[in-house]
């Protein structure tokens, strides 16, 4: 990013165009996280409602959709777009983006502002390219069309704009049709739910509260807890969140602490728990009766947990930092009633709310975390009580790491079973999400919700 750049941008509020032109190229250049610097920049800047709306879109957006952008580009980029700086580059894909996905903004005020921005940030040599590349954009509409001849998971990878060999592995594990709903899925904004907190209000009652006010909320299909608020601005920043009565939580999530269904005092270990919202779940399905152990790895994320506990007035869950690895050390064998083992994973059912992802994991990743994930379940496994039961979630769609360890784990331990008796929540998603390894496997398309795996293993003795 030049120099010149920084200094004229001091003193100066940035448009929502060059706040996601910044945020782009750090998250190119540095692997940053997307949805931290956009939370962090938005933050920082002073922009209207509007304007934070567009800059949101117009980081996410380029990201979701970059190797599409990029097939494009370079139909029009004599060099090619990786030659670019990283900055022009950005420019070009949030400029393109624009122009082909956002009809509500005007083709020509586009160009304009993406060759201002240029002028401010480059020399006119710079400007002078991206003001050619957009005209010839505007000019050339049948050059935004793909080849009729492309071949399935090409074909998928370029509309949907996902990297060729995870279309290809989804092809290959759910069939081509699936795999472009998957795609398809990927690519639209997530759904806005809440959890409710029954320990202070019944949902019905925050429903009601929400209909006096306006919003557009209704009862979730999936789980008894949950409300999908179609409108009503950001939930976090409400009085009902402020004062504990509701959890901002996806649907399928929610689902893993109907899974466990503790039971008011029971014993119950949460492995890896941070940021805390299925331990405080679980701790309001049990009318705050009992303890839940809320274990992560790291001390700054034990604070987050024991935050979430205070606003929800949550007194039954106990954050603790260790390595889930020696938990069965640390606590005595068979000690715990339920235990909720929602695993680290490579995070491939969760692409619509952070799209950074599908480009930046490999399939040695997925064997890596699978690996760590297996010797995960087979430790904490010692610490279930004969009758108790274990959930083994993760928020991915991948075989290898859902229903392949849980399988392994079964035939090489033969003192757990699938439990026979599955949650009522369950009921709602028979026919659509798919049984898989004695779990569920939630797709992204199924219900709008998150891609969840959850499998409910019982001690036998």
């Amino acid at each position: 990013m030049s120099g010149r750049g920084t200094q004229e941008r001091k003193g100066r509020q940035p448009s929502a165009r060059e706040l996601a032109m910044d945020i782009l190229t750090r998250v190119e250049q540095e692997g940053a996280y997307s949805n931290l610097q956009l939370n962090a920049a938005l933050q920082r800047a002073n922009l209207s409602r509007e304007d934070a709306g567009l800059a949101t879109e117009l980081v996410y957006g380029p990201i979701s959709r970059m190797n599409t952008l990029d097939y494009f580009l370079n139909r029009f980029v004599s060099k090619g777009v990786s030659k670019l700086q990283p900055w022009v580059r950005s420019l070009l894909r949030l400029s393109l983006y624009q122009i082909m996905y956002l009809d509500r903004i005007p083709s020509h005020a586009v160009v304009n502002e993406a060759v201002n921005l240029a002028k401010r940030r480059g020399h006119q040599g710079i400007s002078g390219m991206v003001n050619g590349v957009l005209r010839s954009v505007l000019r050339s509409p049948d050059k935004l069309v793909l080849p009729e001849r492309l071949g399935p998971a090409e074909r998928i990878a370029l509309e949907h704009s996902h990297p060729e060999w995870l279309v290809q592995r989804w092809i290959r594990q759910y069939g081509e049709e699936a795999a472009e709903a998957i795609c398809r899925a990927n690519n639209e904004p997530p759904a806005v739910s809440v959890r409710v907190n029954t320990t202070m209000i019944s949902r019905d009652g925050l429903l009601g509260e929400m209909e006096a006010k306006g919003m557009d909320a209704v009862p979730s299909p999936l789980t008894p807890e949950g409300i999908l608020v179609r409108s009503g601005g950001n939930m976090a920043l409400t009085g009902w969140y402020r004062d504990g009565q509701l959890s901002v939580q996806d649907e399928s999530s929610m689902l893993v602490g109907d899974a466990v269904g503790p039971e008011p005092g029971m014993k119950v270990l949460d492995c890896c728990a941070a940021p805390g919202g299925k331990s405080a779940h679980m701790a309001e399905l049990m009318r705050d009766e009992g303890k839940i152990i809320a274990n992560d790895l790291h001390e700054h994320k034990q604070k987050l947990i024991r935050e979430q506990a205070e606003r929800l007035g949550l007194d039954a869950i106990e954050p603790v930092t260790g390595d889930a690895l020696e938990l069965a050390a640390r606590y005595p064998a068979a000690s715990f009633d339920r235990i909720l083992l929602d695993a680290p994973c490579s995070g491939l059912g969760v692409i619509r709310r952070k799209p950074d992802l599908k480009w930046a994991k490999t399939p040695g990743d997925i064997e890596e975390i699978a690996a760590l994930q297996y010797r995960l379940l087979e430790s904490v496994s010692a610490l279930l009580r004969p009758g108790g039961i274990l959930v083994y979630s993760t928020c991915t769609i991948e075989p290898r790491e859902n229903e392949e360890n849980v399988e392994r784990f079964l035939r090489n331990h033969p003192e757990f079973a699938i439990a026979p008796d599955a949650p009522p929540a369950w009921e709602q998603l028979l026919g659509t999400a798919l049984s898989r390894g004695g779990g569920v496997q939630i797709l992204p398309q199924h219900f709008h919700s998150d891609g969840f795996y959850i499998a409910r293993i019982q001690r036998l003795s």
